[in-house]
């Protein structure tokens, strides 16, 4: 069965860090372009970084570049993503995407669009 779960959500203050992971499991990680999007309550989904099957290549959002992180351990089927210095316009449900087709984030696209979607983990930035 394949699963991707996120975990690692919660509620931090502006200026502060949360790290989110996504285990996958039931197909070959290492193979799959991997993504972060996010959605803000009342709003579309929106891209926030992709990273390449192997991990040496990685982009992002002009919204969070210099501030996210993404990463992955196709070891141990896992993909990360380090946020730091968060705002409160950084508040969404996070979920983590796998496909076999690279996606630049420039045009709009659905959970189904994708091989594999996880159910979510919420991010709330707010004193």
């Amino acid at each position: 069965q394949v699963q991707l779960v996120e975990s690692g959500g919660g509620l931090v203050q502006p200026g502060g860090s949360l790290r989110l992971s996504c285990a996958a499991s039931g197909f070959t990680f290492s193979r799959y372009w991997m993504y972060w999007v996010r959605q803000a309550p009342g709003k579309g989904l929106e891209w926030v970084s992709s990273i390449s099957p192997p991990g040496g290549s990685s982009y992002y959002a002009d919204s969070v570049k210099g501030r996210f992180t993404i990463s992955r351990d196709n070891a141990k089927n896992t993909l990360y993503l380090q946020m730091n210095s968060l705002k409160p316009e950084d508040t969404a449900l996070y979920y983590c995407a796998g496909d076999g087709v690279y996606w630049s984030g420039s045009n709009q696209r659905h959970p189904h669009d994708f091989d594999y979607w996880g159910q979510g983990t919420q991010v709330t930035v707010s004193s």
